[in-house]
Order: C-alpha cells, then structure tokens, then sequence
C-alpha cells in the first residue's frame, strides 16, 4: 500500500511515524485541561473530544472521546472500530470536505502531554521469542536443555502487575528485593544490581471473551499494539522464581509507548510465523500470516550523554503471535477483558547484535557490551535511559507507535529501616 496523502502537510513525510495511513490512538492534555483522547497525525494531534462535539465523529454512544482512555471505544467492537478508522482517513485525507472544520481541532504535539492511553484491565507476560528463550535457556540450564519440554507446544506466560503499567517517559525507581548469589550463604534484602529490560511488543484485547476462542476469533479481538518494556530485576529473579516463575522481579514497571497502533494500520505488514519443528495442537494452528514485519531496536543513554543502539530486532522473530497467545489463555474459560495486555516475550533475533535485553546482550553480565561512549554495561546503572522504537516501513511511509522510554533512578533509601 502507498502513502495516503492528509492535507496535513507533516503527515506526508516520509519520516513521520504518524502518516494518515497511521492514525494511532492516544491520551493527551495542553495546560491545565483535562486529559482526553487524541488521533496522531504528522506532527500533530487531532483533539477527539473537540470532534465528538462538533458532530464530526458519532460512533453512537455520547462521551466516547473526552475520557482519559481508549477502553469505551474498544468495548463498542471490530464494526465501530473499523467506521471510526473509515472517518478519519475521510476527514483527514488530502481534499477532504472536512478540511476547515477539522483544522482548528488539531494541537501541535510539541504542546501536548501525552498519558496512558488506556486502563490496562490485567496484564498477561508471554516468554514466546524462540532466540531468547534458547539464550536464556542455554545460559542457565546448557545448550542440550535451553527450552523447556513444553515450549514448542505452548505460548508460556505468567500473570503481571496492570497497577505497575505506565507510559513512555515515565521514570522507574531501582528496586529493592530479596537476593541470594551463588556465594551469599543467606539471602539478604537490598537494591537490585542486575536491573535489565526486555524490548517487546503489547497486544491490545479490545473484545471480551467468556471462553475458549479460536486463533482467528483472537485476531479479531485484538484492538491495537504498543511498544513495551519489561523491566526485570534478573537477580531478584534468580532466587525467587522456583517453583512458580517471576514474581516481584517483574513488578517494578512495565513500560508502554503512548500511542496505540491499530490493527488495520499494520495489517499491510503480516508475515507468517517462523516453521514449526513440532506440529501444534488444532487451537493454535496458525490460520494465516499473524505476525507483524516491524523493526525494533533499543538505544542505552547514560545520564547526559549520547546514546547508543544495542540491539536491533524484528517483531517478526517471534514463535508465537498475539493470536495464538491470547488464544491460549482462554483455553481454560479464562474470560478476557477490554484493555487486558498481553506482552510477547522479549524480541530476540539470530545475532548477537539483535538480542533483545541486556541478560542476553552481555551473556549473563560475562561479555559486558562497549557503548559509544567508551562505558561498558552488563546491566542497567542508575542515571541510564532506555528508548524502545519501532516501525513498520511501506511505500514512502512508516508506521510508528512513538518511543518507549525510561530513565532508571536510584533505589529509596530502604524502605524498612526504621
């Protein structure tokens, strides 16, 4: 598909993440207003609020777009979704009839503050990267027993914290937590030293389900996708995760991009999954191309210097699609909400330099990596920004989600001594 051209000139550039062929969803406010939901488009953003009360966009149900969240339009199903994207590309595309009613209505983003764009319901962690499951694997149990016996059958997942979900640029707090290393005779409590992130890509459910669903009825369900960022304390991990898996190594934060790109925006970007070595069960055959073709990298800033790429990936490395996972967990009845989030699991490719977290990028913290700056890093240091970005590159256009960035701070003091 080609650039659709906006009579919004800055939505014609070949550079801009946000072209009209885009029209991701956001929340955003300007001074003391209150937060409320926005369309990006070029370098500016169509303020929804100001739309649904003009009549401009009527999706028949009053006070969808002056909430501080996506999930009300999400709950009205594929049908309005699909209307809603059909009207905007109308109002906004180049000739557009629309064109002196809508212009007022558009805030230059260099104003807005952007916010969650959502109320994440519950929030679902997959492990369904084969390259970093077989890192990770092989680091801790040898290459011969890198993946577990499951693996190749199953999306594996555990439950995370929706209450620690927050929006690119806000900071993250170093945290505390029980450690034990291999020469710790007792565990003891302090700040994590092993602090790490894993570049991933968040699913969007957007219609509830009572039961199990098909892969394709998963597909269907899915309302968008954003960029996210798992931080990990890998020591706290280490000692804690035997028997049930991760727990407060994976509570601190969780990191997502402001914008949430629509299915449909990406759907000229489907590629098949990698081929299967064991066949699947029936309810997860794949049903068609599921993954997306977008780039990934992740860049490593230390505080008040330039930043460094260290890793660039594609989300089209994964095992497993956000079909296939959300179509697992309602294998047991397990009802799915409007705004549950389903992380991927981290986006490792085949090279060293494709390696989606700082574990597998220094091997366990053996082969610290060099920035540019001439520092070495094993694992995250306070001061450190991290920036997630991603896209999906078309005919003279780009389909980008906004960066996913975090600034680790210092750990508190220790929040027990008295």
């Amino acid at each position: 598909m080609p650039l659709m051209k906006s009579w919004v000139a800055s939505a014609n550039d070949a550079d801009t993440p946000f072209p009209l062929n885009n029209l991701p969803y956001g929340v955003f406010s300007t001074g003391d207003e209150p937060p409320r939901c926005g369309v990006a488009i070029g370098d500016m953003i169509l303020d929804m609020a100001a739309a649904e009360e003009a009549w401009l966009i009527d999706l028949g149900e009053p006070d969808l777009f002056s909430m501080p969240f996506w999930n009300d339009v999400m709950e009205l199903g594929p049908e309005a979704w699909e209307a809603l994207r059909a009207r905007l590309i109308q109002m906004l595309a180049e000739g557009s009839a629309d064109r002196g009613a809508v212009e007022p209505m558009l805030i230059p983003m260099e104003r807005a503050t952007l916010h969650m764009p959502l109320v994440v319901a519950e929030y679902t962690d997959f492990y369904a990267g084969r390259h970093h499951a077989t890192n990770v694997g092989t680091m801790f149990r040898g290459a011969e027993n890198a993946l577990p016996p499951n693996w190749l059958h199953i999306p594996i997942g555990y439950n995370g914290r929706a209450s620690s979900v927050v929006v690119s640029g806000t900071e993250i707090r170093r945290p505390w937590g029980q450690l034990k290393g291999p020469n710790d005779d007792l565990p003891r409590f302090a700040p994590s030293a092993r602090f790490d992130i894993e570049l991933e890509m968040g699913a969007i459910v957007g219609t509830p389900s009572e039961g199990p669903i098909t892969v394709q009825e998963a597909d269907d369900a899915i309302f968008g996708y954003v960029l996210l960022n798992d931080w990990s304390a890998r020591d706290i991990q280490a000692w804690e995760y035997q028997p049930l898996g991760p727990f407060q190594a994976k509570a601190t934060a969780t990191t997502i991009s402001p914008w949430i790109v629509t299915k449909a925006a990406l759907d000229p970007f489907r590629v098949d999954t990698p081929p299967r070595e064991v066949e699947l069960l029936d309810h997860l055959k794949d049903c068609g191309p599921m993954l997306y073709d977008i780039e990934l990298s992740v860049t490593l800033a230390p505080a008040g210097k330039a930043a460094t790429t260290i890793a660039r990936t594609n989300y089209r490395e994964m095992y497993y699609s956000a079909a296939q996972q959300l179509a697992h967990h309602t294998t047991s009845g397990c009802p799915m909400n409007a705004g549950d989030l389903l992380g991927s699991g981290t986006i490792s490719g085949a090279e060293p330099s494709a390696r989606g977290s700082l574990l597998e990028l220094s091997w366990g913290g053996k082969e610290p990596i060099t920035l540019e700056t001439g520092e070495e890093r094993s694992f995250i240091e306070d001061g450190d920004t991290l920036t997630l970005t991603g896209a999906a590159r078309g005919d003279g256009y780009k389909i980008g989600f906004g960066d996913c960035v975090g600034t680790v701070l210092p750990a508190a003091e220790d929040p027990y001594a008295r």
